[in-house]
């Protein structure tokens, strides 16, 4: 069946003839058994969630432009665990006040308000609002678990910082 040059028959190279069946499976595989499409939040129910972000020690020339950023309403990119999500509402942001422990002459420690004019660093609370799919495990957003503790990445036109999630709620409605 096979001579000294590995031909089938005489006619048909052995290496051709898997490649091309190689080619056909591919050509199958695609076309008639395609497997499954789109993505998991599209195919479960999604409900309204907020999550809580803090960003601690924003470097930033002027905090009242990057608050004046994230007003009520505006949309920013979300990146959860280095994997980009897509857009978010801002519900809320709010700058923290920048406290110093004291420590007391009785032992014991006192927070007050910093007295450093620093006004190059900020801390602020953010309430995003988005849709995600609820889980047994708790919320998803995109293909990433929402929970207390993840570091979650804000994109927007001129910004790009980190924060932690603090809250993670499902309104009522």
């Amino acid at each position: 069946m096979l001579d000294s040059k590995g031909r089938l028959f005489g006619k048909i190279n052995v290496l051709d003839l898997g490649a091309l069946l190689v080619i056909l499976l591919v050509f199958l595989g695609i076309f008639f058994f395609p497997g499954t499409s789109g993505s998991l939040a599209q195919i479960k129910n999604t409900k309204p969630i907020e999550v809580d972000v803090l960003v601690r020690g924003l470097s930033v020339r002027t905090p009242k432009d990057i608050l004046n950023q994230l007003t009520s309403g505006k949309k920013l990119n979300v990146i959860i665990r280095n994997q980009p999500y897509g857009e978010v509402g801002v519900k809320s942001a709010t700058q923290l006040p920048r406290t110093i422990i004291v420590p007391q002459p009785n032992g014991t420690a006192k927070e007050v308000a910093d007295p450093r004019v620093n006004t190059f660093s900020m801390d602020m609370l953010l309430t995003l609002v988005g849709k995600a799919q609820i889980t047994s495990n708790g919320a998803v957003l995109g293909n990433n678990k929402v929970k207390i503790g993840t570091p979650i990445e804000l994109e927007g036109f001129n910004y790009d910082f980190n924060g932690t999630i603090i809250d993670v709620r499902i309104p009522k409605s």
